[in-house]
Parts: C-alpha cells; sequence; structure tokens
C-alpha cells in the first residue's frame, strides 16, 4: 500500500496507512519468516502434546500458510482443531502471538490443521456461491448464519467471484454475512 493510501475492511470499514509499500521480495522474505517462527512454535507444541505430525508452510498472497499434516491417519490430530475448528482457532492466535513476540509485528498467519480449513474453506465457496444464486433469483438480501472472520471472509470472495456484493451485520460472535440482491 501506498502512503496515505485507504485499503477496505471487513463490512466497509477503512484504516489509513502512512508506511511506505513494502517491495514484493521483503513481504515474501517477511512472511516465510513468519512461517518458520511458526513451525518452531508449533513443533514445540506437537513434542509436549506427543502428537505426529509434519509442518508445511506457504506463502499465499499476503499472509504466511502453515498447515499440520499427519501420516494419512489424521484422527490424531482432530484434537488440534476441536469442535467446529474452536481449538484450531485458538491454536492459530496463539501462533500468531508467538510470531509477534519474536518479530514485533502483528500477523496475520493463517494455519490449517488435517485439511480442516481447506475443507471448510470449499463448504464456505459453495455456500456463498448458493446464496449468490438465491439473492439474483428472489431480488432479496440473502443472510447468512453467524460466522468466523475466516469463515466470512471466503463467503465475501465467493460471493464477489458471483458477481454481486456481501456485508458483514451484527456483532461478534453473531456477525454475519448479508448478501445483497443486485
Amino acid at each position: 500500500m501506498t502512503e496515505g493510501t485507504t485499503s477496505a475492511v471487513d463490512a466497509g470499514q477503512t484504516v489509513q496507512s502512512a508506511e511506505p509499500a513494502e517491495s514484493a521480495d521483503t513481504l515474501v522474505a517477511r512472511l516465510e519468516q513468519e512461517g518458520e517462527i511458526a513451525a518452531d512454535y508449533l513443533e514445540g507444541l506437537l513434542d509436549i502434546a506427543d502428537l505426529d505430525g509434519d509442518i508445511d508452510m506457504d506463502v499465499e498472497g499476503d499472509r504466511a500458510l502453515v498447515s499440520i499434516v499427519g501420516d494419512g491417519d489424521d484422527r490424531t490430530l482432530q484434537r488440534l482443531v476441536g469442535q467446529d475448528g474452536e481449538v484450531l482457532e485458538a491454536l492459530q492466535e496463539l501462533t500468531r502471538l508467538a510470531v509477534h513476540r519474536e518479530t514485533g509485528e502483528r500477523s496475520r498467519l493463517m494455519l490449517d490443521v488435517a485439511g480442516f480449513r481447506a475443507r471448510k474453506r470449499s463448504e464456505l465457496a459453495e455456500l456463498g456461491a448458493e446464496a449468490a444464486e438465491q439473492a439474483k433469483r428472489s431480488g432479496e438480501p440473502v443472510k447468512l448464519r453467524p460466522m468466523t472472520p475466516f469463515e466470512r471472509k471466503v463467503v465475501h470472495d465467493a460471493v464477489a467471484a458471483a458477481g454481486l456484493r456481501s456485508e458483514s451485520e451484527g456483532e461478534e460472535p453473531q456477525r454475519c454475512v448479508v448478501v445483497l440482491a443486485g
């Protein structure tokens, strides 16, 4: 982002940034460093919990992606996902804090365990596309169930890909996506 520009945030809010733009190479290097710090932290947690898992790291867009994958039998890693991803969300926040402690910078790192987020992303993209189609057919806004910020982002992206607008409304933890008809 260049000096004095704004970026769109969930539900149309804007944030001013006076920081100069970061070069692509610098951004990738910073995100790779975040991934390495996160991987070290997560390997320590896996050792403490006596769980087997490999750590995969990647960079997608403007965030580091870190995944804990099993050896084909991911049932043991399901404890790190929890019911509806609650443990995964907490683990992601702890990992972001570990990165922040090392770098002094806020991290937007995304953590996945045993493919949970990848499966969830696919389901949510389908839900967003279906809601967009329903809004187009009916001409009425379609309000979806309350979702986490991650879930809302995926749905907003799917709605935009279908050519419609959406917005978030409500307060956490009851914040939900409303798909607007044309």
